[in-house]
């Protein structure tokens, strides 16, 4: 069985090319779907406490440690979410997310958004609405990106964390929590696909050593675009090579460098996402003229509810925001 490759991340720590997200899985698909790609030869999955299916994450894990993978052969990742953002917080969130996937360490703690929302008790919406505002998130503008940065900081003494980095962050954020503590982060997880090149923030990542994660390489349903499978030019591609369009999609990320995680809960397409095809420059150059020609960001907070009133990638669809992120 191939276990696919691995990248070196600034720690020296290895992280597997393709690794399995599971963002907007349903309720119990997950168990099986993280079951079935660990069986598939995966070595990397992606969590998040929002996505609130870690405890069934948790349950597949448990069914394949130690028989079928040892703990350290598999890289976890999960995030911080926005409600945990002062410092306080940090670690109390990371152990319930250690306690729901039934681990002692995950190999990568990322700050989710550089977005805070106020605290929630137990049991409540992790997206609070402004009841000044229905159908609009409530934010934190208080307690600042470097508050939290310094808190993730000081997890890396604990041992239940590897390494910490950031997700959906620009570059400028990423310089500003660097100015206050001298850390980088180690992974920017991003939403990364041939419609979205960012070009700027992936020479800025190479340029600091910050290893990039691409989220949602097949596009998403968030907005009710057409995903990037059904693009005609991509199932060209496809043809050509005699693969599927998620394959191709998939591959235009690895020929990035990124490490890329494709969601699904379909054991067929779990197993030939994993099977990697490479690209030839002509066809690579192909899909990025898609990016060239329409720009899109699917996952934009401005665009489907809980609306979030802030401006998080300068994007055209973000231009009635009121806020901004706050660094320092």
């Amino acid at each position: 069985m191939s276990l696919g490759k691995t990248l070196t991340l600034s720690t020296g720590a290895k992280i597997p090319q393709i690794g399995l997200g599971t963002w907007l899985s349903k309720p119990h698909e997950v168990e099986n779907a993280v079951e079935v790609a660990i069986r598939a030869g995966y070595r990397h999955i992606d969590c998040a406490m929002i996505y609130q299916n870690q405890d069934e994450v948790g349950r597949a894990l448990k069914k394949v440690i130690p028989s079928v993978v040892k703990r350290e052969e598999l890289f976890i990742t999960t995030k911080l979410w926005n409600t945990a953002h002062k410092p306080e917080l940090v670690e109390p969130e990371l152990n319930e997310s250690l306690k729901q996937l039934g681990l002692d360490y995950v190999d990568l703690f990322l700050v989710h958004w550089p977005v805070a929302f106020p605290p929630v008790p137990a049991g409540s919406s992790l997206e609070p609405e402004d009841p000044n505002r229905p159908g609009w998130a409530v934010l934190d503008l208080e307690t600042s990106l470097t508050d939290t940065w310094k808190a993730m900081i000081k997890l890396l003494d604990t041992g239940k964390v590897k390494a910490i980095g950031v997700s959906n962050f620009r570059p400028d954020l990423i310089e500003g929590i660097v100015k206050e503590t001298g850390v980088w982060p180690v992974v920017n997880q991003v939403e990364a696909h041939p419609l979205n090149l960012q070009d700027d923030l992936v020479e800025f990542c190479k340029k600091h050593n910050i290893h990039i994660t691409a989220y949602s390489p097949l596009g998403n349903n968030m907005a009710g675009a057409p995903m990037l499978t059904e693009w005609a030019e991509v199932k060209e591609v496809a043809q050509k090579y005699n693969a599927t369009p998620a394959q191709v999609l998939i591959a235009w990320g690895c020929k990035r460098g990124y490490s890329v995680i494709p969601k699904s809960v379909t054991p067929e397409r779990i197993i030939s996402n994993f099977q990697q095809i490479e690209l030839s420059d002509e066809d690579y150059e192909k899909l990025c003229d898609l990016g060239r020609k329409n720009p899109k960001r699917y996952n934009v907070k401005t665009t489907y509810p809980p609306f979030w009133d802030i401006n998080l990638f300068n994007d055209p669809l973000e231009k009635d925001v009121t806020h901004q992120i706050k660094i320092v």
